[in-house]
């Protein structure tokens, strides 16, 4: 749809003026401090006038929304499937969640790092053998902070096959099966703190006939003591930062590289050779004031094969009681760039986030405290790694001035980025051949196509299979923090906001405000056909699974007693049973039905268990039978006219 196209079905334009100076007054004033606020609002070019942050040049952006007659063409009727799913970080919720888009409706939770009293997540022995246990039983974790999720790779593109995310507060990485949208493996990352952006490779980096996903990199943010137990606490110069490769299927961590400075975010190449992350607090500062006294700082970009022929070689070390081995990737240590494992480029002070092109040209590192994008070629860089570039700044080849707070980058595949303002409150599409030639010195060339007004601050920004070589450029969706007075109010605690932004024409055109709960941060927006769900569980699963409803029984062995159990609709495959107070007791549940969207629930009265078990899936349950009487176990899920009914007896005898 071509901008004409737009103005004919009658677009309106929305100010919002005011409302959009007090927050970004606010947010400018929050900087004030550290003397950023003046660094900021004078990157106008000489002799030009500032203008209100927010508001860009006078009538240079505004909210186009589409009219009410046009909004049919992103509806999606009644009894008619999404085209896209978007899978969305929970942030703080420990979560991962499912949206179908255009319509934005949340389709699953996929609880991980939280307890999740309505599947049972964290309950059944089955997710608590995933999250952790401590020695006496309780979890490991109860919470979490999930940032980015990202999926796996075949070809350049979605295969469908895993999900994966971080747990910034308690530095995890999980693992998420597509078939059934639910958590498999968790595992805790050693020597890191502020584990925060993830990326997978789409390649294998050694051996060029594996095409798919085969390891996970991890950044890490907050640099610590080495080994962090007491010792150095009060020498940050000797603190630092790890990244971390993580096995795509063990789960097992391969190798870890010391570095100088932090890890943000994650981005890997298409041909799985080169893996960065942009660096804000390259100072190794301890306080806010210290990470931005220096003028540039860097993406940090790692040469995964030599990495990993220096750790087959030996040349590596561990840390503390962790047995991973550690390669060393400071500058110090890499001055050769023909033996270099990383390659340290500047770039404008205190970046937040690096994308890749789809083309697989290019890393973008967004500028944050610099009004500015950076373009790195990676084909430059594999020339400084075999020593024909004089300095990493070199492999630079564009960076345009683009607005105020730049924070992520997405593509829509025609050679067009669009990147997200937190300052000015705006997305900007900008063109990168364009950006290009102007940083060769072309000053009649505009890198800049277009700008929207979005409600409010904007965090992430994603597009519609943006992240891979398949990006189609029809959807940007707009991760806003700040509401305000876009919903009915609930109270102090806002709701977040996903805008969804057509992006197939020459302009941009807002056409839905999507709430969301907070606090997500990335997403992906994969193709429906690249996800193959199983809509039914495999029975012989589980090792444990009672196939017969003539299979139920109580088992005893001393004071451990195992209830072997099904449900099938409308009834559970024991009317009752018996155990004793003070007994540890096991119930394994089968549920037997067979037909799609049959769940049935287990809760226990007076134990604080409930969970669900879909059909042909087994879930066990353990807990000490510590209160004497009876519980009526019911299931908790509406499966039958006869729910009501579904009950059995747990009669818990006084010891």
């Amino acid at each position: 749809m071509t901008s004409s196209d737009w103005k004919d079905r009658g677009i309106t334009e929305l100010q919002d003026a005011g409302r959009r100076k007090f927050l970004n007054t606010a947010a400018l004033a929050g900087l004030a401090g550290t003397g950023l606020s003046v660094g900021l609002s004078s990157c106008k070019k000489a002799g030009e006038s500032v203008t209100q942050p927010g508001a860009g040049k006078a009538g240079e952006a505004s909210t186009k929304v589409s009219s009410a007659a046009t909004y049919g063409e992103f509806e999606v009727p009644p009894g008619q499937l999404d085209e896209y799913y978007m899978f969305n970080s929970g942030g703080h919720s420990g979560e991962a969640r499912v949206y179908g888009l255009p319509s934005g409706r949340l389709i699953k939770r996929i609880p991980i790092f939280n307890r999740d009293c309505e599947s049972g997540w964290g309950i059944t022995n089955e997710s608590r053998a995933i999250i952790g246990t401590k020695a006496d039983g309780s979890l490991k974790s109860t919470t979490g902070d999930t940032h980015h999720v990202h999926g796996s790779y075949t070809d350049g593109t979605y295969d469908g096959k895993y999900l994966w995310t971080n747990d910034k507060i308690n530095s995890r990485l999980a693992r998420i099966r597509l078939d059934y949208m639910v958590c498999d493996k968790i595992i805790d990352i050693p020597n890191v703190q502020g584990f925060h952006g993830i990326f997978p490779d789409k390649r294998d980096p050694v051996d060029p006939k594996i095409n798919h996903t085969t390891r996970i990199f991890c950044g890490q943010e907050f640099h610590i003591p080495q080994p962090n137990d007491g010792r150095d606490e009060n020498d940050p110069k000797k603190y630092y930062c790890v990244f971390t490769c993580v096995d795509a299927e063990s789960m097992n961590v391969r190798w870890q590289c010391k570095v100088d400075g932090n890890l943000d975010l994650v981005a890997t190449s298409y041909d799985g050779t080169l893996a960065g992350s942009n660096q804000y607090n390259t100072e190794n500062g301890v306080h806010y004031e210290d990470m931005m006294s220096a003028e540039r700082d860097a993406c940090v970009l790692f040469n995964i094969a030599r990495i990993e022929a220096a750790v087959k070689a030996g040349k590596h070390f561990t840390i503390g009681d962790s047995k991973v081995p550690v390669v060393d990737g400071t500058k110090d240590a890499n001055k050769d760039p023909k033996t270099a494992l990383t390659c340290y480029v500047p770039v404008p002070k205190n970046p937040h986030g690096v994308n890749t092109s789809p083309d697989g040209k290019y890393f973008v590192c967004a500028g944050k405290l610099s009004p500015t994008a950076t373009v790195i070629d990676l084909g430059l860089v594999h020339k400084w790694f075999n020593g024909e570039l004089k300095a990493p700044r070199d492999t630079v080849v564009a960076e345009p001035e683009i607005g105020l707070g730049p924070l992520h980058t997405a593509f829509d595949g025609r050679g067009n980025a669009y990147t997200t303002l937190f300052l000015d409150s705006q997305v900007v599409k900008w063109n990168i051949d364009k950006s290009i030639a102007q940083f060769k010195g072309d000053k009649q060339v505009d890198p800049i196509l277009d700008r929207i007004d979005v409600h409010y601050q904007p965090g992430h920004g994603f597009t519609s299979m943006g992240e891979t070589k398949e990006a189609d450029g029809k959807f940007f969706v707009s991760d806003n923090k700040f509401t305000k007075d876009r919903f009915l109010p609930v109270g102090p605690r806002h709701p977040d906001q996903d805008q969804m932004i057509d992006i197939r024409g020459d302009k941009m055109h807002l056409i839905a405000d999507h709430s969301v709960d907070p606090e997500p941060h990335d997403a992906i927006i994969v193709k429906r056909d690249k996800i193959r769900t199983r809509q039914i569980n495999d029975l012989n699963e589980h090792p444990l699974a009672v196939k017969d409803a003539k299979d139920c029984r109580v088992e005893r062995k001393g004071r451990k007693v195992t209830i072997h159990l099904t449900s099938q609709a409308p009834a559970f495959g024991l009317r009752e049973f018996t155990v004793r107070q003070g007994d540890e007791v096991t119930i394994i549940l089968t549920n037997l039905d067979k037909v799609e969207d049959l769940t049935h629930g287990f809760a226990i009265p007076m134990y604080d268990i409930n969970f669900v078990v879909n059909p042909q899936q087994t879930k066990s349950v353990t807990f000490k039978a510590d209160t004497p009487g009876v519980s009526w176990v019911y299931c908790s899920n509406f499966c039958h006219a006869l729910h009501l009914e579904m009950r059995s007896r747990m009669i818990v005898e006084k010891a």
